[in-house]
């Protein structure tokens, strides 16, 4: 098709009457309905007028009103002689033919979401396109947007499937789905919908739909409202639904409010102490910890104080001015002795008091419970409890807000309000979250009656009732917020609590009760991961933080809490599954299978697998280190098949020994165990710098016990200039001329041409002419600036590293590619890394492997200060290796067996890696970092190993030929 020039599209807009359109919306609008159109109409034709993209808009209507509003907006009106829409779609097409057009749009005038955004993006694939374009409704069975060349324009089909018809009329139509376009406002579930999705944004729509807000919802089909929320989970939180470990600690249960359903509080009497002890406190949470929990809950009455005399004698004679003292100092002791997450149920608090706890807690929460202040009132369950006016309770969440606090809310539900009050108080939250950012999960929590209380006798919650209201806060809160509903206190099948909305369990503990709800006993975990999956969905931990909240921890964290939270972060800042430590463990757990049947990345997995792994962005990269259940398990198959289909079932290693000649190093990288300088916990190696006739003694052993390659790196000595690593490769060659050098890392190289004088193509080519074989990759670290500012700031950039490597190829040096991963990373770096590389290898070819390095944390000076997370996980250790050969194209992927262990190699190789490394004689870097695997793998090792998995165990050079013969690495041994 003709390019498109900036202007070179118009656009037709066809609109009723307004006092005939949006019948189906006229029990929400009530007598507004014509005002409604008209201004939903008018923000329509505005956009597209005022769009870069279009030259014109065409709006065709037979009101006087819509006529004049549409001038107003810059349109072109055109009279409908009210024969149909797609009537006055062809009138509109004829005037914009008459008018010059070259490319026609057919908008719809119902669009509430569309935008300048909106416009580009659907605009932009237009261009890049190689045809007509259709933008589908959300249902996916009606056209909500036509843009096609004017030579080429179809007549309009629309109504009832009318993206069908448009699609036999123009079969190579580019389908576009996009969220804004897709929503027509045609009933009141597409009204809520919208109204939710402008909530809080600077839409000029936002006020309007707001109004109508609560009516919509209302009005909207239940069934409609489950639909619409479970889509709206999936955007935000895909196929996990999660939950926290915890254990719950009711450090008192004297509360000076008296709600008529609540069998927490305790009087005096019923009680053997006021308080919990702290050293009850922290055994409890010592053996919660031993099970896997990763919260420990501090759940209190309130104030208590302030009604018994026993808490104010118990809190006097241990030194403490309040139960919210007495509150930071257990919270401290927990976290500092048993490494769990305080979270802070505390009642209503001021700013102040909130800020003291902040320090020793990762999150807290209040539950505004209801914004009804009538159920305060005699006679209401609210009753008598100074603490349960609404506007207390949402005074303090906006205190959190203000603290930067992460926070939980929610609501109860059947306790006296009505539909419209829920409405109302989600809308109040949301208020308070639109203001502060600091909401990060509310709850809906369902009514249970319990003997002995004043609403014994009260009907519990309805399941139907529960449902609707999850799927009301669904809509009103967007696809982002992670809203949950007690499992243990569910009335109906956990399915179907998933099919409402909900993304989240809550906090889950294998050994304390739930305090509040004694009668309602938590479900084993292995039932709620079946559950889970009976709902399509894969169940994973979480911190009592949230991801986006632990991500962002300079804002949302202490720093006294941040070193606790990085401990049990994964890098998605879930929670990490299980104990394994790169470098150190032993064992690796599976992966449960579980989730839907078809998800994104189950799209880019067929995308790989067909060959189309050059254009993945970064975020189609990015959501495959997401993976778990079955995606993470259709991602590792994936990868093996490629695999088998690249290399067969070949396993190479190659026989080779590291020599580091000095960990004296002027760099500083805080991930780095290995220079000389960074104290360790367990021995402080001593500084060493190794003489030429070392080395050359230590190429001759390597040698002798039939090794083909010396892989020499270091770190960067004062005292070395270009000149130095020339000697190293004449020193290696003078003791056997067809021992491979594998040597120098980028840095060493820029290093070196910089002491030197030189241009990098002249000192590679030097160095290439002395007998250099090839460069490790390493020193990359992360290929992306923000992380190596963290990292190794004073380090190559990650344009100087690419450049490097580059050059090298350039000068017919070939070179491994590395990640070093696990640390202050999150998967869109390792994306953006992995995309760097792919790209590189696509213009020069010339990268021999891609081995992923997990981070070994134990002894690095970046971990050991608080700063970084313990290494990746075993799922995202198993990924990296899957990843890597879905989306570089690479022949050949090597798992690093110090990093590893034994086990991981084994699933590694089982996920598209093929290629067992080298031998590593005096492997130390690694080892500093607090490995444990070893100093070395034999080749009986390597064999075994690859014969333990059915692949054939080949010996290779270190440019991936077969070394020969065989025989003589075995006899070496």
């Amino acid at each position: 098709m003709a390019l498109l020039g900036e202007g070179g599209i118009w656009a037709v807009v066809p609109v009723k009457r307004l006092a005939e359109a949006k019948s189906r919306l006229a029990e929400v609008l009530g007598g507004d309905r014509a005002d409604f159109v008209l201004a939903m109409a008018s923000h329509v034709i505005a956009t597209l007028a005022r769009s870069r993209h279009f030259a014109g808009v065409i709006a065709v209507t037979g009101d006087a009103r819509m006529a004049e509003a549409a001038q107003a907006a810059g349109a072109v009106a055109v009279a409908d002689a009210g024969e149909g829409l797609n009537a006055a779609m062809a009138a509109g097409i004829d005037r914009a033919l008459a008018l010059g057009a070259r490319h026609i749009a057919l908008v719809p005038a119902d669009l509430a979401l569309i935008d300048d955004a909106a416009i580009d993006r659907i605009v932009g694939r237009y261009r890049t396109g190689q045809g007509p374009l259709i933008a589908p409704c959300a249902a996916g069975d009606g056209t909500n947007l036509l843009l096609m060349p004017a030579d080429r324009m179809v007549p309009p089909a629309f109504g009832p499937d009318s993206f069908a018809r448009h699609r036999d009329a123009a079969p190579d139509a580019t389908a576009f789905v996009d969220d804004a376009i897709g929503l027509d406002v045609d009933r009141a579930i597409d009204l809520a919908v919208a109204a939710g999705a402008l909530a809080g944004r600077d839409h000029p729509l936002a006020p309007l739909l707001a109004q109508y807000e609560a009516a919509a919802l209302l009005a909207a089909d239940p069934g409609e409202l489950a639909a619409a929320a479970g889509k709206l989970r999936d955007q935000g939180h895909g196929d996990i639904v999660t939950y926290s470990p915890k254990v719950f600690l009711p450090l008192t249960m004297l509360c000076r409010d008296v709600c008529h359903y609540c069998t927490f509080a305790k009087t005096p009497r019923r009680l053997e102490s006021p308080y919990m002890a702290v050293t009850e406190a922290v055994e409890i949470a010592k053996r919660g910890a031993a099970m896997g929990c990763r919260e420990a809950l501090f759940t209190l009455g309130e104030k208590p104080e302030l009604r018994y005399a026993a808490a104010r004698e118990w809190l006097d004679a241990n030194g403490f001015s309040s139960t919210l003292d007495y509150v930071a100092h257990v919270a401290a002791a927990v976290r500092d002795q048993t490494g769990l997450l305080p979270h802070i149920n505390a009642g209503c608090m001021t700013d102040e008091e909130i800020a003291a706890l902040r320090p020793v807690s990762a999150s807290m929460g209040l539950m505004l419970e209801t914004i009804a202040d009538r159920l305060g009132e005699p006679g209401g369950p609210h009753h008598g409890s100074p603490d349960k006016v609404p506007a207390l309770r949402l005074a303090t969440i906006e205190a959190a807000g203000r603290q930067a606090v992460p926070f939980t809310s929610g609501i109860l539900i059947g306790i006296g309000e009505t539909r419209a009050e829920r409405i109302e108080a989600i809308a109040a939250l949301r208020a308070l979250h639109v203001r502060h950012g600091h909401l990060q999960e509310v709850i809906v929590q369902n009514f249970l009656p319990k003997p002995g209380t004043k609403m014994a006798n009260a009907p519990a919650a309805e399941a139907d009732e529960l449902l609707w209201t999850i799927a009301v806060a669904r809509l009103m809160l967007g696809p982002d917020m992670s809203i949950q509903a007690p499992p243990n206190l569910a009335p109906t099948d956990l399915p179907r609590l998933i099919e409402a909305g909900i993304n989240d369990w809550g906090g889950v503990s294998p050994l304390t009760p739930d305090h509040v709800n004694p009668e309602a006993p938590w479900p084993e975990i292995e039932r709620l991961r079946a559950a889970t999956a009976a709902g399509g969905k894969v169940l994973a931990e979480r911190l009592t933080i949230y991801p986006a909240y632990a991500r962002d921890a300079e804002r949302w964290l202490d720093p006294a809490m941040r070193r606790p939270v990085l401990e049990h972060s994964d890098a998605a800042g879930l929670g990490r599954e299980s104990g394994w430590r790169a470098g150190r463990s032993e064992t690796m757990a599976s992966v449960p299978r579980a989730g839907s049947g078809r998800t994104r990345i189950a799209e880019i997995v067929d995308e790989a697998l067909g060959g189309e792994w050059a254009s993945f962005a970064a975020d189609d990269i990015a959501a495959l280190f997401a993976a778990r259940g079955n995606d993470y398990h259709r991602v590792c198959e994936a990868a093996d098949h490629l695999r088998a289909r690249a290399v067969g079932d070949a396993a190479t290693y190659v026989v080779n020994r590291n020599i580091n000649y000095t960990n004296i190093c002027s760099y500083r990288c805080n991930f780095c165990a290995f220079s000389k300088g960074n104290r360790k916990a367990a021995g402080n190696e001593a500084a060493y710098l190794l003489d030429m006739a070392e080395i050359a003694a230590r190429v001759t052993e390597a040698r002798d016990r039939g090794g083909t390659e010396v892989c020499l790196q270091g770190g960067i000595h004062p005292s070395f200039t270009g000149e130095t690593y020339l000697e190293i490769v004449r020193t290696v060659k003078r003791v056997d001329p067809a021992m491979h050098v594998h040597a120098f890392s980028p840095l060493e190289i820029s290093h070196g041409a910089s002491t030197l004088g030189m241009k990098l193509p002249d000192y590679l080519a030097m160095l290439r002419d002395e007998g250099l074989g090839s460069l490790p990759g390493t020193a990359a670290e992360i290929l992306h600036d923000p992380v190596r500012a963290i990292l190794c700031p004073d380090k190559l950039s990650t344009g100087e590293w690419l450049e490097v490597i580059e050059t090298a190829h350039l000068q017919g040096i070939r070179t491994t590619a590395t990640i070093m991963f696990g640390h202050v990373d999150d998967y869109r770096d390792w994306a953006i890394h992995l995309a760097a590389i792919r790209d590189l290898q696509l213009r020069t070819g010339g990268f021999t492997e891609f081995v992923p390095l997990a981070f070994v944390a134990h002894e690095a000076p970046i971990y050991r200060r608080g700063a970084a997370r313990p290494g990746p996980t075993a799922r995202e250790a198993v990924l990296m290796h899957a990843v890597s050969r879905l989306v570089l194209g690479f022949d050949n992927i090597q798992a690093s067996w110090v990093k590893m262990g034994r086990e991981g190699m084994r699933a590694a190789l089982r996920a598209g890696a093929n290629d067992l490394g080298g031998t590593l004689m005096n492997e130390s870097i690694t080892r500093a970092a607090g490995a444990t695997h070893g100093q070395e793998m034999t080749a009986a090792d390597m064999r075994a190993m690859a014969a333990s998995l059915g692949r054939t165990p080949i010996r290779r050079t270190t440019l991936y030929g077969r070394a020969e013969p065989e025989e003589a690495c075995i006899a070496a041994e």
